[in-house]
């Protein structure tokens, strides 16, 4: 058993190969245009000192490496689904960690940054994240995937100074629940305590944990705040986020519900909204973070910003820049320029068998119930009764707008489809019933907005089969719209 304090010492080794990265922008390079965002900035007279990019196609990343000149890029992955005990054996993992290295070697990037979380959840897929069960088997299971991750780049990924780049765990947000027997900050120390990984710490994340994990009913939240970081490795964090919160877009829905008998009508039903304005109260968090002694392992300070319109980043960014423009200037003389880094992996024995089947029978209940197919049941479910409150909103209202809206509105993606169904009574509520009947095994690298074209078409096939061919001339449509997007030369239709 390989001790916490080598992995520390590991951590600290390879974060002396990063430079400070400053004040940035976390970004999807399509939303907003990135050329246009960019040149918005220096008319203000406020360039980030980094861009954060979103995982997108190979040839968009050569593009955003081209024009970014010499300035320094870091690298947002997904796919590497580290909460599941299935990952290795994924016939994708091979195909998402090559991905990954080329990604990162394209860029020269110092890190990948990797949310905590999944979209791909016991055969069932999702559009947003979800946290991963908070328990310590789960975390040690965490911690094994993230070694592998990093001993595989450390093979595959060797930058420009000599150095690889460092995975970063990012803290996921919570949307109305969470499932565990341990606290989210004790989970990531255990993590901390058997990898060698960095940490990303996401004040609007931080924000929805005091919201929905029932702490916001028993203290301030500067006292939450306060007890919270005492307990989280501090000393991990390389890069802190902050991004918009927002109440979501069926929110009549969910405001009325969240009013019935919760007695917190004072606290927004906000969640993780990159596209909205970022709150005051993220930047009081922001400024006690800052504050706090064992934050020594700072590179980057980001705003999250894929989807907002330009003028507002930019506004946003300014104000950002006039309050955390000095941050980095006690830091900045400690950057060295990395030579012949010497990538040193710290490995164990991964976890049994044994241990793997029971975190997956416990992810399989864990789908089941946010599927609805069952009632709360397993021992991951004895968090406080508060902290589970909201469960039945994400089941009944977010999960199946995700379906019908997330990465694409249904109804706008396949018009003539939608428009003869409706003439047949055919509701779309069905495709949602549909999407969640059974699990269907990932063959391919995730992509959300591919998966729900391919799920509609067979949806139709089932419900409709005379609209089978309307429905696949839609599908190859907009595959070849969404890869013209990604993937811009590319002729519009296939032949």
């Amino acid at each position: 058993m390989v001790s916490s304090g080598l992995y520390h010492r590991e951590f600290i080794r390879r974060l002396e190969t990063i430079p400070v990265h400053g004040l940035g922008l976390s970004v999807d390079i399509h939303a907003p245009d990135l050329a246009s965002l960019r040149r918005s900035l220096q008319e203000r007279q406020v360039p980030p000192t980094y861009l954060e990019v979103f995982r997108t196609t190979h040839m968009a990343l050569v593009s955003t490496r081209k024009e970014a000149g010499d300035g320094l890029l870091t690298y947002h992955g997904e796919g590497l689904w580290v909460t599941q005990p299935e990952m290795v054996d994924s016939t994708a993992f091979v195909q998402e960690i090559s991905e990954a290295a080329d990604h990162l070697l394209l860029l020269q990037s110092a890190w990948l940054n990797h949310e905590c979380a999944t979209k791909y959840l016991a055969g069932y897929h999702y559009g947003t994240y979800l946290p991963p069960l908070y328990t310590p088997l789960s975390a040690k299971v965490v911690a094994d995937n993230t070694r592998l991750i990093q001993h595989l780049l450390d093979q595959q990924c060797r930058l420009a100074n000599g150095s690889t780049p460092l995975v970063l765990l990012e803290m996921p947000p919570l949307t109305y629940f969470v499932a565990g027997t341990m606290s989210i900050p004790r989970f990531f120390r255990v993590i901390s305590e058997q990898a060698s990984c960095g940490l990303v710490l996401d004040v609007g994340h931080l924000w929805t944990v005091f919201r929905y994990s029932g702490a916001h009913l028993d203290m301030s939240l500067t006292r939450f705040v306060e007890e919270f970081l005492n307990e989280f490795p501090m000393d991990r964090v390389v890069e802190i986020h902050v991004a918009g919160l927002a109440v979501h877009e069926s929110h009549r829905i969910l405001d009325s519900r969240l009013k019935g008998g919760r007695g917190d009508d004072a606290l927004p039903a906000w969640i993780d909204a990159h596209a909205a304005p970022i709150p005051t109260v993220l930047f009081e968090m922001l400024d006690q973070i800052l504050c706090h002694p064992q934050l020594t392992s700072l590179k980057g300070l980001a705003l999250e910003v894929d989807t907002k319109p330009v003028e507002l980043i930019v506004d946003e960014f300014a104000q950002f820049s006039r309050n955390y423009g000095s941050l980095f200037s006690r830091l900045s003389n400690a950057e060295q320029a990395v030579l012949n880094f010497d990538a040193c992996s710290l490995s164990e024995e991964p976890r049994s068998i044994s241990d793997k089947h029971t975190l997956g029978v416990a992810y399989d209940r864990y789908a089941r119930v946010l599927a609805g197919k069952t009632e709360l049941a397993g021992t991951e479910w004895s968090q406080d009764q508060a902290s589970i409150q909201g469960l039945d909103l994400y089941r009944s209202v977010y999960l199946p707008y995700e379906i019908l809206h997330w990465g694409g509105k249904v109804e706008d993606m396949f018009v003539e489809s939608c428009r003869r169904l409706k003439a047949r009574d055919v509701s779309l509520d069905g495709f949602v019933v549909f999407w969640f009947r059974e699990p269907r095994s990932l063959s391919g690298t995730y992509d959300f907005f591919l998966l729900k074209v391919e799920q509609f078409v067979e949806f139709v096939r089932e419900v409709a089969p005379e609209l089978r061919g309307i429905a696949e001339r839609e599908a190859k449509e907009l595959r070849c719209a969404y890869r013209f997007a990604n993937e811009p030369g590319v002729l519009l239709y296939e032949s």
